[in-house]
């Protein structure tokens, strides 16, 4: 400690340059601090605070300044990721709203797409929406397809759907007309006449959160920016002030659900682009790691409190999409594909009527936590199964502020043992047993929506959890690979220190694709292109920027488009050819065939604009062959008896060295469970490597 002290305070006589990346979760917030100009890297974990969020942010700035001699106010980069967007929608404590839509619309948001949650259930039912159907008001409007107005909006209608907004207890307004994205004026003039007769209350449009054609899909983005709109807003606020008054000079920047950045002034406008912010900072802090070890495919495995999260790094970056959930909705704007699974450090095992052993998706959370927290909790966990196996509890965890109690844990599973009749070893092994095969089954479905083979891939695990169980599922995978990195617990801070500025902006077309329509194109992305550079600008960004262009196209006659990449160079040229012929490789990598006599029709044009984050690098050192010399050795139940498992200590694994499974390698952040038959080194950037026999 008094050495990381002087070192810091060296730093700071130097002129130390530090950079801050934070990501809050469900169970604990993360930190991961670099100094920039040493290379040195301090991370942390606190205990998430919900009763005050926010509050255990400027703990956790309290305890890096006091173990490594952080300094605040030499802090030249600071990025946030939290959940508290995503807690707010499945918590359903977002801000009451109001929906005007064009008359005989009002049941736009009930209708969605007609489709059943789960079409092998007879008893599947639809999440009720955010806006109750009371609080959704037709106003006489219509704008045609084309743009062009058929009826103004009806400003009487308005005023009076104001008056009973008001009267029932709205805090904000929606407004969502059809055709918006081709002509926005009609929500410009309404959103306008709210102002006048309700200053008090904040409004939304559909078409300046996100101007996509259908209009279901541009109306529930929109709600759920409004709906955690003031919650947002307020933990904003308050983060600029604490930082403030920390001393903290950078301004603070928000990991947004694309994997980018924004300021936080944005992020309390554009609320709905940072709702996935954790689980996208993850991948990228992933997929920068992934870059580094050299390693081309790579399966994510992020594992906290409540959550598991899944996604696919291939040629060293991740994967985007559209309709990723937001608790029971989908979000249609773009976004790091990650695919989630309420099975978590925290998950709650429990028995059900017919005598059947459950685990999740209910989480114990940081309040009361797992049982052997010691926190109040009593109902047994995955983590508290983990300790009565003999993987856990050898140290202390997140960085000294936990202490693992294994009688309690021993009496949580105990008491579903009874209940089922049999020992309490093999209870907790059938509790890790389900929850590997629950991830098991998720990570399938993803493989086969991405058409890959898993047994290319190597997984890295990360979070609290993932390396708890990390290798089992590797191994049930068939995987021949695990890589897990030097700091798995503090991946997704790391994932703000090392993310790019990246806007998304998007122009509905709709137009089959011919020669006529390619100055269509070209327009709109020059458009596009201005509009991304401004607003690169207005996050401070005046270097070089990065303009990614791509177009979401499909054969006439099909009901969705497939985003296809395109190169500004075809557009200057006019090369017609080169577009259809990307649309038709796209179409066979996805579906495994393609029509090159089928005529295409093109819906939208996108853009990224990216502005480059600072370059990193982390320190590095040659690999001396060594075999890794154990602490101790502890019994382990490893699923048909107890055996003797070596403990090694991640502090003394230098690169080069090797040992065998089974293992339990302990380290501040988190602890790994390494299976019998398993070959483990550690290589020159303190990753450790795991190989499974053929």
């Amino acid at each position: 400690m008094d050495g990381a002290i002087a070192s810091a305070t060296d730093d700071a006589r130097n002129g130390a340059d530090w950079k801050v990346g934070v990501d809050i979760g469900g169970t604990f917030i993360d930190f991961c601090a670099l100094e920039a100009k040493s290379g040195r890297v301090a991370s942390l974990k606190v205990l998430t605070t919900p009763e005050d969020p926010g509050a255990e942010l400027m703990t956790g700035l309290a305890l890096l300044a006091e173990r490594e001699g952080f300094d605040p106010t030499r802090t030249t980069r600071f990025v946030h990721g939290t959940t508290i967007g995503i807690n707010t929608i499945i918590q359903r404590k977002g801000a009451p709203l109001a929906l005007f839509t064009n008359a005989g619309f009002e049941d736009v948001i009930e209708l969605a797409r007609l489709r059943m949650p789960d079409m092998y259930s007879l008893f599947c039912a639809r999440p009720d929406p955010l806006i109750a159907r009371d609080m959704v008001f037709g106003i006489p409007a219509r704008m045609r397809a084309d743009g062009s107005e058929s009826r103004a909006p009806d400003m009487a209608a308005v005023e009076s759907a104001v008056a009973a907004a008001k009267a029932n207890g709205a805090q904000g307004i929606i407004v969502a007309f059809l055709h918006s994205w081709r002509n926005a004026a009609q929500e410009a003039a309404v959103k306008a006449a709210i102002a006048r007769l309700a200053p008090d209350f904040f409004v939304f449009t559909s078409a300046e959160v996100w101007p996509v054609i259908r209009e279901y899909e541009r109306s529930s983005t929109a709600i759920l920016n409004g709906y955690v709109h003031p919650r947002v807003a307020r933990y904003l606020t308050a983060l600029e002030a604490r930082l403030k008054d920390r001393g903290v000079p950078a301004r603070p920047m928000l990991t947004k659900s694309n994997g980018g950045l924004m300021n936080a002034a944005e992020g309390k406008r554009a609320c709905v682009n940072m709702l996935l912010s954790g689980t996208a900072s993850g991948v990228i802090g992933a997929s920068w790691l992934a870059r580094q070890a050299g390693e081309d495919k790579v399966l994510t495995l992020d594992i906290g409190g409540t959550s598991a999260d899944f996604a696919l790094i291939i040629g060293g970056e991740a994967q985007f999409g559209t309709g990723e959930l937001i608790g029971e909705f989908p979000l249609h704007i773009p976004s790091v594909s990650v695919s989630s699974i309420g099975i978590g450090g925290g998950s709650i095992a429990s028995v059900d009527a017919q005598g059947v052993l459950r685990v999740g998706p209910e989480s114990a959370g940081s309040t009361p936590g797992p049982a052997c927290y010691g926190r109040g909790g009593e109902q047994a966990t995955v983590t508290d199964a983990m300790v009565v196996c003999g993987w856990l509890g050898h140290s202390e965890m997140a960085y000294g502020q936990l202490r693992i109690d294994t009688g309690l844990a021993h009496r949580s599973v105990g008491e579903l043992a009874a209940r089922l009749g049999r020992p309490v070893e093999q209870t907790a092994q059938a509790i890790l047993d389900i929850a590997v095969s629950e991830m098991f089954v998720e990570v399938e479905k993803l493989a086969s929506r991405a058409g890959v083979d898993l047994r290319d891939f190597t997984l890295m695990p990360f979070g609290g959890g993932g390396p708890m169980l990390g290798a089992f599922l590797a191994r049930e995978l068939g995987m021949k690979r695990v890589l897990a990195p030097r700091r798995p617990g503090v991946v997704s801070a790391l994932g703000g220190l090392v993310a790019d500025l990246r806007g998304d902006f998007i122009r509905t077309i709709f137009s089959p694709l011919t020669g006529a329509s390619l100055s269509m194109i070209r327009e709109a992305f020059e458009a596009l292109a201005q509009e991304g550079r401004d607003w690169l600008a207005a996050q401070g960004h005046d270097a070089a920027a990065q303009l990614c262009l791509s177009c979401d196209m499909r054969y006439v006659g099909q009901s969705y488009e497939i985003e296809v990449v395109l190169s500004p160079k075809w557009l200057a040229e006019g090369d017609m050819t080169a577009i259809e012929q990307a649309f038709h490789r796209t179409h066979e990598r996805l579906y495994d065939f393609h029509d090159p006599d089928g005529a295409i029709e093109l819906v939208n044009v996108r853009l990224s604009a990216i502005g480059a984050g600072p370059t990193l690098s982390f320190p590095e050192t040659d690999e001396i062959d060594a075999p890794a010399a154990p602490v101790r050795r502890l019994p382990v139940y490893t699923g048909l008896s107890v055996q003797p498992v070596d403990l090694h200590d991640r502090q003394n694994l230098v690169p080069g060295s090797t040992f065998s499974g089974p293992a339990v390698v302990v380290q501040e952040d988190t602890t790994f469970a390494i299976p019998a038959g398993t070959q483990a080194r550690v290589d020159r950037h303190l990753n450790l490597l795991l190989t499974f026999p053929e």
